[in-house]
């Protein structure tokens, strides 16, 4: 695997690192000891699947609060999405920047999001599916959402969303007492 540190520190943007022949490639997606070595989470508790039918479906952003923040391995496993990073963690000196990258079917590149980071993608393709693992419980006590144009963060989404959902649609916009807990 190839790890790309991004500008939001503990966020990477990973590549297979394929071995192939004239029958295909083989590469690892992910291996203990690699992201142990890198300082990163290395168990993870769930594994999600999220299709979308359509192009311009945004799902996010999200987060969980404290100790019930998740570490989240996102890949893309058909169609194109783009993938986002946003930095809530207060003491960082990147807390409130965003990163992003485009996963897709055909470049098997993933996304590390870092716990206290929100996340979320905008789909480019239609029938597209990101697969991910989350490293903590989904608990909706402590759920979060930041607005996806929220003017505080003015993140660079290279498309309008065209699908929302009700609760996507209505996050408020952010205050640091309600988002941070």
């Amino acid at each position: 695997m190839i790890f790309t540190e991004t500008k939001i520190p503990g966020a990477f943007v990973i590549d297979l690192e394929k071995r192939g022949d004239d029958r295909g490639f083989f590469a690892r997606v992910f291996c203990q000891d690699e992201f142990r070595d890198r300082g990163l989470v290395n168990h993870f508790i769930q594994v999600n699947d999220s299709h979308s039918a359509h192009a311009g479906t945004l799902r996010g952003m999200h987060y969980q609060l404290g100790d019930h923040g998740e570490t989240k391995l996102v890949r893309c496993i058909r169609g194109r999405l783009y993938d986002v990073v946003l930095d809530l963690r207060p003491a960082s000196p990147t807390f409130g920047q965003s990163v992003g990258a485009e996963l897709s079917a055909e470049n098997r590149r993933m996304m590390y999001v870092p716990r206290g980071c929100a996340h979320g993608f905008v789909t480019l393709d239609d029938d597209t599916e990101a697969f991910y693992f989350v490293d903590a419980l989904y608990a909706p006590t402590h759920e979060r959402g930041v607005r996806w144009n929220d003017p505080a963060f003015n993140i660079d989404w290279p498309r309008l969303p065209a699908v929302l959902s009700d609760k996507d649609r209505g996050h408020r916009d952010f205050d640091r007492a309600w988002h941070l807990g």
